[in-house]
């Protein structure tokens, strides 16, 4: 099946410049952020101890943390040579490159920083935090869809697709659409599942860390590695796979200390 579509969803007019270009890729970024910024709001739970306000100040902690991280991110873990070669080049986000990893930790460092200066507990908030996640990774992977990015495998599967933008024109897996669906509703629904249950603080956001980190690895498999970094062990194991794995150790030792914890809690 062959598919074309305008990365550019539309033009706005801008004084003394002309018609500025509207990707779809920075419209799903928009769609993400509200989606996130929703839930959060609408998932408190009435035990919490920190308020919707605190919710609505962390959003620009969190933009800032993921926008940051994604490109710092990127240009480290994807770039570094061209960080070498021109250090500048850090800053030139329109030309796009914005790594998940990255910007997770750029919002870890917010989390940081928001709950020190607010007094809150972090993993209370970033448990809670966890849950608002996935929908939005899914919408920004729709993004990628639309704009012919991250582009899957060579395949013969019947729902493989020709990307206009694809230079080889090859049948491929719709790896962004795999993507999508696993990080975005799978990923919410067990996340919303566990939020149900009495559970001791840090278990959502080792559950979050495990379960990405899995659905990231199996994902990579059928999404084309970056063209000027290849495979990086055994001409098989991704860039993105490498980064993935120690969320999944990270995400089971929060799992550990925190039935360890409340263990000792109940026997005390």
């Amino acid at each position: 099946m062959s598919l074309t579509i305008d990365p550019i969803a539309f033009f706005i007019p801008i004084p003394f410049i002309g018609w500025w270009p509207i990707y779809w890729y920075g419209i799903s970024w928009v769609l993400a952020i509200l989606t996130i910024h929703w839930i959060a709001k609408k998932t408190i739970p009435s035990t919490a101890n920190f308020s919707n306000q605190d919710v609505e100040d962390f959003l620009f902690y969190g933009v800032l943390g993921a926008i940051i991280g994604g490109r710092l991110g990127y240009m480290f873990f994807y770039g570094i040579e061209q960080v070498v070669e021109n250090p500048f080049s850090i800053l030139k986000v329109w030309e796009g490159g914005l790594s998940f990893h990255g910007g997770l930790l750029g919002v870890l460092i917010s989390f940081f920083i928001f709950c020190r200066k607010h007094n809150i507990s972090f993993f209370e908030f970033s448990d809670h935090i966890a849950l608002s996640f996935p929908l939005g990774l899914g919408i920004v992977r729709i993004g990628n869809f639309l704009g012919g990015e991250l582009l899957g495998r060579p395949t013969d599967v019947p729902w493989g697709i020709v990307f206009w933008n694809d230079p080889l024109q090859l049948t491929r897996h719709p790896s962004q659409i795999y993507q999508a669906i696993l990080e975005g509703p799978i990923l919410f629904l067990i996340l919303y599942f566990l939020s149900r249950k009495d559970l001791p603080k840090m278990t959502m956001s080792g559950a979050f860390l495990i379960l990405y980190g899995v659905f990231r690895i199996f994902t990579e498999q059928f999404r084309t590695p970056d063209s000027h970094i290849g495979f990086d062990l055994f001409d098989i194991i991704t860039r993105g796979q490498l980064l993935s794995s120690p969320m999944i150790l990270i995400g089971f030792t929060l799992l550990i200390l925190a039935f360890r914890k409340n263990k000792n809690a109940a026997i005390s």
